[in-house]
């Protein structure tokens, strides 16, 4: 038996095998989840990924159709899980995040502010709009864990979406707060650099994974994204009933170590 054995638990942002999602929807149903995923915007992506997890071709996870700044799509999740079978919500994953190039690679001086507010929409507040699409399905609890990536410091070229993971980690706090009465817990995992689709996307980002590896005391590998979805599955777990309003850091160690780290 898995440490998530009989859950439900909706996965966010899987767009290739090598996206953190995919490998914690892989973890999540190798510990017995049952798992639905979200993707936008191109579904039948998502769709044809699915077919690579444990479940297998034959029966894959549904995905659905999931723009989390459109008030419709947000407004039928309940609908559309319900619909599939379910009566519950046990766990989420949010695994979302985006800021136009405008926004990045150094640009911070003369980002647009509605450049930066699709950034801040997308990356922190769509944290707070998912757990309120999901929550009809949560009134026994549970657990909503998203990705981060230490918003401590102003790294370099990261700009606008370190201000929006920033904001991130504040809504993670305060929806702690705010619905630690119904049981629900929220966490973070602030993940080292990965080289994932999303990271390409960002303009200099070898200036961030430079040296990271020989900061970090145990070591860093940015292809590797299993530590990561491990940290996530384990916080959808039971194993951490008494955590809420937590960053795990995932990263090396880099986070605890002294002197400025600058790439």
């Amino acid at each position: 038996m898995g440490i998530l054995d009989g859950k439900n638990i909706l996965v966010t942002g899987v767009l290739t095998d090598a996206s953190i999602a995919f490998q914690v929807a892989r973890i999540a149903q190798e510990e017995g989840a049952n798992v639905i995923l979200t993707a936008f915007p191109r579904p039948t992506l998502t769709q044809r990924i699915a077919k690579k997890l444990p479940s297998g071709p034959d029966d894959p996870p549904a995905v659905i159709e999931l723009d989390v700044t459109n008030e419709e799509h947000l407004g039928g999740l309940e609908a559309q899980l319900r619909a599939l079978g379910w009566d519950r919500v046990d766990g989420v994953v949010h695994s979302i995040g985006f800021a136009p190039q405008e926004a990045l690679g150094g640009n911070f001086l003369n980002t647009k502010w509605e450049d930066v507010a699709t950034a801040v929409q997308i990356s922190a507040y769509s944290l707070k709009s998912l757990t309120m699409a999901c929550l009809p399905l949560m009134k026994s609890g549970g657990s909503v864990v998203g990705l981060t990536f230490d918003a401590r410091a102003a790294w370099p070229v990261y700009d606008w979406m370190g201000v929006a993971k920033a904001g991130l980690e504040s809504t993670n706090r305060y929806l702690a707060r705010y619905l630690g009465k119904e049981g629900i817990r929220f966490n973070l995992v602030a993940a080292g650099p990965i080289k994932t689709m999303a990271a390409k996307n960002i303009p200099g980002f070898e200036g961030i994974t430079e040296g990271w590896s020989k900061s970090a005391p145990l070591g860093w590998d940015i292809t590797d994204v299993v530590p990561t979805a491990k940290a996530t599955v384990a916080l959808l777990s039971d194993w951490f009933p008494a955590t809420t309003a937590e960053i795990i850091h995932v990263d090396g160690g880099v986070h605890a170590m002294g002197g400025q780290f600058d790439g």
